[in-house]
Order: C-alpha cells, then sequence, then structure tokens
C-alpha cells in the first residue's frame, strides 16, 4: 500500500495539517433555482448563500461537497464573488461592469463542464488573471440545452482591457477554437431582460383580456 512507503510515512509525520493558506480575498459561494419564470424580487429572495471561503483549504472543501455541475437540474446556478458583492447587476461594485460568457452544448461537453468550472474558480481565487483588482466574480449555469460559465467584471468600456481578458480565458481554460467568449456589459443585459418582461407581461395582459372577452361570449 502507499501509505506503507517510508516517504509518504515521513510526509504525513513532517506535513502540519492545522496549517491553513489564506487567500488573498475572501469568496463567497452562492446558490439558486429560480425556475423559469421569475421576477427581480423573487429571484434575489431565491439567491441563498452557501459558504465562505477564505483558505485553500476553505476552497477544496467546498468543492468537493457541493453537487457536481452536470448533475445539477436545469436553471440551476453557482456564483463565486468577492466578499461583499453580491451576484447581482444592481450590485454597485456590478453595476458598471460586465460579464466574459463561455457557452458549452451539454450533448459534447458532458462532465467536462465540471474541470471548466474548477479551472475558472482556481484561476480567479488564485488571482491568475492579470486584471485580479478587476474580477468580481464567476457564475456557472445550468440549461436544458447548455452550459454557460461566466467571469463578472467591474467595468466594460476599457476595449484592450476585454481583449486582454478574453485571451487570458482562453488560455486559462484551454478552449478550444470552436467555443467564442463573448463580452456583454451588464448595461446591456439589463435592457433586454425589461424589454423581455415587458414583452411578457403585455401577452399575458393580451391572453388575459382574450380569455375574458371570451367568457363574455360564452356568457
Amino acid at each position: 500500500m502507499a501509505s506503507a512507503i517510508p516517504e509518504v510515512i515521513k510526509a504525513k509525520k513532517t506535513i502540519d495539517y492545522s496549517v491553513k493558506h489564506s487567500l488573498q480575498n475572501t469568496w463567497t459561494l452562492w446558490f439558486d433555482n429560480p425556475g423559469k419564470k421569475t421576477d427581480a424580487q423573487s429571484w434575489a429572495d431565491n439567491l441563498k448563500e452557501v459558504s465562505s471561503i477564505e483558505t485553500v483549504e476553505d476552497f477544496w472543501s467546498t468543492l468537493n461537497n457541493v453537487c457536481k455541475i452536470n448533475h445539477l437540474a436545469p436553471n440551476s446556478n453557482f456564483h463565486l464573488f468577492k466578499q461583499g458583492i453580491r451576484p447581482e447587476w444592481e450590485d454597485p461594485a456590478n453595476a458598471e461592469g460586465g460579464k466574459y460568457g463561455i457557452q458549452f452544448p451539454r450533448s459534447k461537453t458532458g462532465d467536462a463542464i465540471n474541470d471548466y468550472w474548477m479551472n475558472l474558480l482556481l484561476a480567479v481565487i488564485g488571482e491568475q488573471l492579470a486584471i485580479e483588482d478587476e474580477v468580481c466574480g464567476a457564475v456557472v449555469s445550468v440549461r436544458k440545452s447548455f452550459y454557460r460559465i461566466a467571469l463578472w467584471t467591474k467595468t466594460s468600456k476599457d476595449e484592450e482591457q476585454t481583449e486582454k481578458i478574453s485571451k487570458q480565458l482562453r488560455d486559462v481554460l484551454n478552449l478550444p477554437e470552436e467555443i467564442t467568449i463573448d463580452f456583454v456589459p451588464h448595461v446591456d443585459s439589463t435592457a433586454k431582460v425589461a424589454a423581455t418582461l415587458a414583452s411578457t407581461t403585455l401577452e399575458e395582459n393580451v391572453t388575459t383580456e382574450e380569455e375574458s372577452a371570451t367568457t363574455k361570449e360564452e356568457a
């Protein structure tokens, strides 16, 4: 057995397992699964804090004890953000920023999504990106036909920086060329969601009016 090898026995005697290795920043892991229809308030209420990560040991303990990404139900999301920053567009640290999104087809990705997510987290908590002060957090989303991971940053108007971060992400994750990285400012995402909600509300109102008219005609 490996544990009987002299070198292993010596290592076990000399390693101090009580020593913790602090990270440069403290991070918070969040989880949510709001379902298909939700508004901003119900989504925020559904967002749950899982754990606080201050050390390397905290990170591995957390990662090893939460559900693997490929085992999560559709519409689930994990968020790892710097302590004090909520994974919401409205948070002051995120308001002027954006996200670098990478989408993977579920049918072709399989359990490889777990490695992509882990490598992104290691780059984030290990401050491997040259713009670590810009990083707010990382998100992984599970949908019916795809997975998506994203890096959230504080600013969105520096095109040179955007290109630099995109290149770093491709290198860190060792992404195939056919997989693209899309950068979207949060203000654009907010406007898109607002338009979608307005459209949905309008459709629901029209449906309600039609149903009401039908009921009156039947009466």
